[in-house]
């Protein structure tokens, strides 16, 4: 019974780090302004989805290496 709490714990940080995950999405002026363009279907190799310019184009930008 003590592993009751826990596991509900858990999925309540699971499902609020699942929120931050989602696609903004916005116009395709909005996804230029973040640095990014619009591609259909899925963005090129090294390219990561940033946001939803319309339902079947991504919004993507290159992803950022420190």
């Amino acid at each position: 019974m003590r592993i009751l709490p826990l596991l509900c714990a858990l999925l309540l940080l699971m499902l609020q780090g699942a929120a931050g995950l989602s696609l903004a999405r916005g116009l395709p002026q909005d996804c230029e302004r973040r640095g990014g363009f619009c591609s259909h279907g899925s963005c090129p190799p090294g390219i990561g989805r940033v946001g939803i310019c319309s339902e079947q184009d991504f919004c993507c930008r290159r992803r950022w290496y420190p």
